[in-house]
């Protein structure tokens, strides 16, 4: 497939992406899918007319994990690059109110156009940055085109490229490998990464090794303070574990797992985070259907000692949610979506359960399973065994979470190292 028949398939697929927006908002529900459209088209003049810079740095991310992840970058280039402007894109309102608890009016803050050469165009024509930051795998036909025939400097930070994208570009090569060879500056998070991007044609000068800034994860001054104020809602002392993140079809699983947690240690108490806001409500019917006692975080209750389900329906407070447990699973990972961000539980230092999907942090968990700070489980019967193992092992618990803890502070630096590189093909 070439650009002129991905455009072509675009366009036919345009009217389905519209109706996926109100289905979202009207089913789901997730009400804030039904607005802002025009930015998604690439009408984004309001929002540039509002901000007195001239001179733009367009940072793209896609939701929360990666909005996070790139977070310390846009923190560091607003501080050491005042004249430049940052405008931060994301496709999800979830990633779009990350952002804005995270920078407020520092950044200017619009849906990602869709990539179709309409909406791709007049984004840059109004914001004309001269360089665009992508996160890990946002990779994206028109927008890169787009973007060099603009005369913009493009660079992918934290850049990933899993076995599976890779066997997909080399399916599609038609179009990915033009697309990568238009990439200035790739900041690979390890050799593995640099060498797939190696074999997809990108040269040697634009391929650099910078680690993951996600391994950078700093910790807020008073998270002590506010996790412990959330822990006086849990009565008594309890064995307490978290299922972090989790995805469509996954609950289940980790309910079925907590069922068999539960016969061996009846006192357990389960923290249920699902990944997306408008399933919180979903995943509660799902544990009072299985006659499961639950609390929401919503709702201020006492988590009492007969609560079995701690339900995290907040956004922002994950880091609060794994420091009131022992351990975490991590979500996205018993279904096939490719796990979600498994250094904030080894950075607290927990032991890290993951299922067999690890797509979206392969090289990650791949670091951390041989530190022995992580380990996989094939399903929900093996994470009830090692769930019930880990919180009746206090000496195994803390082995695997200090051995996690060292890791991330081992690979700290790729900061460091991706904010130079932007500063060196800006000044190009």
């Amino acid at each position: 497939m070439n650009r002129a028949i991905y455009n072509f398939v675009f366009y036919l697929l345009l009217p389905i992406i519209v109706l996926r927006l109100l289905w979202r908002a009207l089913v789901l529900p997730a009400p804030a899918y039904a607005k802002r459209w025009g930015e998604r088209l690439g009408f984004v003049e309001l929002a540039r007319a509002n901000r007195r810079e001239q001179r733009w740095i367009w940072v793209h991310a896609a939701s929360v994990g990666e909005s996070v992840a790139i977070s310390p970058l846009v923190t560091r280039l607003r501080e050491q690059q005042p004249d430049w402007g940052i405008v931060v894109t994301t496709m999800t309102p979830t990633g779009s109110e990350r952002i804005e608890e995270l920078f407020g009016s520092d950044v200017c803050h619009v849906y990602a156009p869709y990539d179709y050469a309409g909406a791709v165009k007049r984004f840059l024509n109004t914001f004309k940055p001269a360089m665009v930051i992508l996160v890990e795998t946002e990779l994206w036909p028109n927008l890169v085109h787009y973007s060099k025939k603009s005369g913009a400097r493009i660079m992918v930070a934290n850049a990933r490229l899993s076995e599976k994208s890779y066997r997909g570009y080399q399916k599609f090569s038609g179009l990915g490998k033009p697309m990568l060879q238009k990439i200035d500056c790739i900041a690979a998070q390890a050799s593995m990464d640099a060498e797939r991007f190696r074999r997809l044609g990108v040269s040697e000068q634009a391929l650099h090794i910078t680690g993951s800034m996600k391994f950078d994860v700093s910790l807020p001054d008073n998270l002590p303070a506010k996790t412990a104020a959330m822990a006086q809602r849990i009565e008594g002392s309890r064995p307490v574990w978290i299922a972090a993140s989790t995805r469509d079809g996954e609950e289940e699983k980790v309910l079925a797992a907590f069922t068999q947690i539960k016969r061996d240690i009846p006192a357990a108490l389960l923290i249920l985070v699902p990944r997306h806001p408008e399933r919180f409500a979903p995943v509660e019917r799902l544990c009072l259907k299985q006659s499961l006692r639950v609390v929401r975080r919503s709702s201020e209750e006492s988590v009492a000692a007969a609560t079995d389900v701690f339900l995290g329906d907040s956004m922002g407070e994950m880091l609060i949610y794994y420091g009131l447990a022992q351990l975490a699973f991590v979500g996205g990972s018993l279904v096939d979506t490719g796990c979600q961000n498994v250094l904030e539980p080894a950075a607290l230092g927990l032991p890290v359960l993951v299922g067999p999907s690890q797509f979206n942090f392969q090289t990650i968990c791949e670091q951390l399973t041989d530190v022995g700070a992580l380990q996989t489980v094939a399903d929900e019967n093996e994470l009830a065994r090692e769930v019930v193992r880990l919180l009746q092992d206090d000496e195994a618990r803390s082995a695997m979470g200090d051995k996690g803890k060292a890791a991330v502070a081992a690979n700290k630096g790729a900061l460091d190292r991706i904010y130079d590189l932007a500063v060196q093909y800006l000044a190009l």
